[in-house]
């Protein structure tokens, strides 16, 4: 009885914090979404940086795209469509300190996709942006 009481939380915990424990890397991150997609979806097959090449440049239901803020050039620093604010480069290559925090990433992703989708974005999604991120040099 008293195992159940305990463990039970405790595997709550663990699984609840699971889908960003790999980060503080890009690739951990990536990993993170790789389990949660599985999780999400039996049939995951991978992400795709082509797919997300084209989420991370196409308009979305807001008339809004990633491109709008960040640019077409993830490698540049983007400007906020709204406020006018200065944003990093999304591009790892061009802004090393990019999706190495994962409440951060986590945060900027649930705000941005909600945003651009009047959603939160799948760890799909997620993952096929980041895997893209990750494919330019």
């Amino acid at each position: 009885m008293n195992l159940v009481k305990y463990a039970l939380p405790l595997f709550v915990s663990i699984f609840m914090m699971s889908n960003t424990s790999f980060a503080e890397t890009p690739t951990g991150l990536l990993q993170g979404y790789q389990q949660q997609a599985k999780t999400d979806n039996p049939a995951f097959a991978g992400f795709n940086a082509t797919r997300g090449q084209q989420f991370f440049n196409n308009k979305q239901g807001n008339d809004w795209s990633c491109a709008s803020c960040h640019t077409t050039n993830p490698k540049q620093i983007g400007k906020h469509d709204v406020t006018g604010r200065t944003i990093q480069p999304m591009a790892p290559i061009a802004n090393p300190q990019r999706f190495t925090d994962s409440k951060k990433s986590e945060k900027w992703f649930r705000r941005n996709c909600k945003d651009v989708l009047s959603r939160e974005c799948t760890a799909q999604e997620k993952g096929d942006v980041l895997t893209y991120l990750l494919s330019i040099k």
